[in-house]
Parts: C-alpha cells; sequence; structure tokens
C-alpha cells in the first residue's frame, strides 16, 4: 500500500473524524477501536472476575514487549514505566554527581527534563543549558563547548515539544560518547511518527509515553537502557516491580533486576498498559516509516503554504531538521487556536506557536481545510 492511500484506509478506525479536523497528535494521539476495545477489555474482566492478577501481569510483559519492537531492541532492555518523568528521575538517582558531576542539556526541552535536572542540584549536580540557535536548531559546536571532563550526561530531546525542532541525535551520541559522557534522550514528540532504532541512534537511555504518535492514552511510558552502557547504574528510587523477583514479595533488602526493569516502581498503571498495548500495536501496523513519509509530505505542503500567506513557520523546513509537528508563530496563539477550535479544527498552542501536527490519519483536505481557516484569521498570524 502506497503512504498516499494510508490514511483512507485506516481513518475510518478514528471516530473523531466524523465531527473535527483533528490536527493535535503531539498533545494527543486520536482514539481509535482498537484503544476503546482495550479499555473495554479491561473492564469487562473486572465486573467478571474482579482481580485477574497473573493477567495484568501478562500485559505488562505485552506492553514490554510493543515497545521493545518500537525501539527495534530487545524487551529486557525496556522498563514501563507510569510516565517518561518516571523513568528519568530513577535514572537520575543512579548518578552519582562525584567527578562527573556535569548533566549538560539544551532549551529545547520539555520542562520535566530541566526540572529533574535541577532537582538534582540537590544532590551535587550542575546543570549546564545549552541555547538553541534563532532558527531553534541546536549548534553541534556549541553543544561541544559544554561537554568535557566533568560530564556526566547529555540529556536532549528528540523533537522539540514548542517548534517542532529536531536534533542530530546520532551525532550529539558520538560527540557526547567521545568525551566519556552518557545520552538521555526524549523521544515523546517522535516515537510513532518518527522511526527510532536505539541501536542506530546510538543513546544509552531512551524515554516516552504512549500517548502522543503512539495512539494510546496517559498514564504509562517506556525508559530503554542500554545494557552495554549503563549496567552499572543502580538507581535508588525505585518500587517493587524493580525487584530481581517481584513474585518472592521480600522486604529484607534491596535486589533490583540485573535488566532495564530497575527502573521501574510500584504497581503498574494497568488501564494504560491494555490502551498502550493496543496503540502501540496499531501503529505498528500501520507503519512508522510509511507514517513519517506521509507526515513529510503533508507538512511540506503546510509550510510553504503558511509561508506564501507571509505567516512565519517556527519549524526548520529542512525536513532532516525538523520532526511531526509544525509550528506557526502567532500574535496571540490561544487566541487562534480557540478560533480554529470554533471551526472544528483542533489544534494546541506553546511558547507562542500554534502546533499543527498531522498523523497518519490526516489527509490532504485536512491541511487544505486549516489553511482556509488560517487565511480567513490571517490577524493572528506575525507575519515576516
Amino acid at each position: 500500500m502506497s503512504e498516499a492511500g494510508l490514511p483512507e484506509s485506516i481513518r475510518h478506525r478514528f471516530p473523531i473524524f466524523t465531527n473535527r479536523v483533528y490536527l493535535n497528535s503531539c498533545s494527543q494521539g486520536a482514539l481509535s477501536d482498537a484503544v476503546r476495545a482495550a479499555y473495554g477489555s479491561y473492564l469487562d474482566g473486572l465486573e467478571a472476575e474482579g482481580s485477574l492478577w497473573s493477567h495484568w501481569v501478562d500485559r505488562v510483559e505485552a506492553a514490554r514487549s510493543a515497545f521493545a519492537r518500537l525501539l527495534h531492541t530487545d524487551s529486557a532492555a525496556v522498563a514501563v514505566t507510569a510516565s517518561a518523568s518516571a523513568g528519568v528521575a530513577a535514572m537520575a538517582s543512579a548518578l552519582d554527581y562525584g567527578e562527573r558531576d556535569t548533566v549538560v542539556t539544551t532549551d529545547l526541552e520539555f520542562p520535566t527534563i530541566g526540572q529533574i535536572w535541577h532537582a538534582q542540584e540537590r544532590r551535587g549536580a550542575r546543570v549546564v543549558h545549552v541555547p538553541s540557535e534563532p532558527d531553534n536548531t541546536l549548534s553541534l559546536d556549541r553543544l561541544a563547548d559544554a561537554i568535557d571532563e566533568r560530564t556526566a550526561l547529555v540529556s536532549i530531546t528528540h523533537v522539540c515539544y514548542r517548534n517542532g525542532s529536531r536534533l542530530d541525535v546520532p551525532a550529539i551520541a558520538e560527540l557526547a560518547h567521545s568525551r566519556g559522557a552518557l545520552v538521555l534522550l526524549d523521544c515523546y514528540q517522535a516515537a510513532g511518527a518518527v522511526p527510532v532504532d536505539a541501536g542506530a541512534l546510538g543513546v544509552d537511555f531512551i524515554t516516552g509515553g504512549a500517548l502522543k504518535y503512539l495512539l494510546a492514552s496517559p498514564g504509562i511510558g517506556y525508559f530503554y537502557a542500554n545494557p552495554a552502557t549503563t549496567g552499572h547504574l543502580v538507581p535508588t528510587v525505585t518500587g517493587w516491580f524493580a525487584d530481581q523477583d517481584v513474585n518472592e514479595m521480600q522486604i529484607g533488602e534491596y535486589r533490583p533486576a540485573p535488566d532495564a526493569r530497575r527502573f521501574e516502581a510500584g504497581t503498574p498503571p494497568i488501564p494504560s498498559v491494555y490502551a498502550a498495548i493496543a496503540g502501540v500495536e496499531l501503529m505498528l501496523e500501520i507503519g512508522v516509516e510509511r507514517t513519517a513519509a506521509h507526515v513529510e509530505r503533508l507538512n511540506d505542503h503546510l509550510i510553504d503554504e503558511v509561508v506564501k500567506m507571509g505567516g512565519v513557520v517556527a519549524t526548520p523546513k529542512d525536513r532532516a531538521r525538523r520532526g511531526p509537528l509544525v509550528a506557526i508563530t502567532s500574535t496571540d496563539a490561544e487566541r487562534l487556536v480557540d478560533r480554529l477550535g470554533a471551526e472544528g479544527i483542533v489544534t494546541s498552542s506553546r511558547g507562542g506557536n500554534v502546533r499543527v501536527s498531522p498523523h497518519c490519519y490526516n489527509t490532504a483536505a485536512d491541511i487544505e481545510a486549516l489553511l482556509i481557516a488560517l487565511r480567513k484569521h490571517k490577524d493572528l498570524l506575525k507575519t515576516a
């Protein structure tokens, strides 16, 4: 099946398109029939039998496997977490901030990343923020200037949630590793619409969640830990599902699992686990590579047309430097989002930009409807 026929082949599975032009997958993926059915399955079991603990544990392992397939890695390298923040916080607790006391990050990150690293200042961490360039790209030279013999970790985003800028992850990983630092990658705004291969990217940790381009719901995340480079790190933020044998229910000592499960915590978010399996498996069935090619074409047209009408696009035009969301600069982004919403077009705003995030189910007609509305409300666009 060609990418051109992609949305037409799956759109019927997402009921929101009967009454909305939905272009907000960077906030929440559209609800599919599969995810709704997964929640129904969880509730049916709860109603019929009550506790299905063994089955629920099996579902957690199914979620782990689905995330591993998404990241092109082994299941043992993936922790199932309640959020991206939970995985990062557990990992942050494993660093000792001794001779290598510095975390280098950027100003393109989601708030949780900066907040977690600054929280480590109480434990001796030093946090350095590398600013992005005026075009919202990140200079490798400027990043290189910030990484030195004190750097323990370089913490970066794959795609910026505010402006859609995409980083050159393999180049950053190579740079960091050449100076003895580990790399954490936040894939929340990429996975599902951008191919993510943990080995090819060359990073040590990957974090993300399932509610956006993975088509599931809030309340669940994943955390990849490269066993070849991170096995020496043991978190102090933990819980019973991080034990080497959760079934033993022992309380006499700390015995973290030898694999990535050591970054897990307490009882898993079971309803969200059901949704995650359905969403991720649906996304894998649809095809991330096909989706990426389809979204690139939609966004090429969107960017060109916004520029033609005199608008300003904060997202880099170069495909290699942008993710699946396009950020259009507005003089009043919240108001413009409201106006678009009143016309049945769902978008969102961050940092003074209206975020437009097509996905596998969006059509050229969706983009054209948005462009018609933007021309109508051009008074709220920042002009070049």
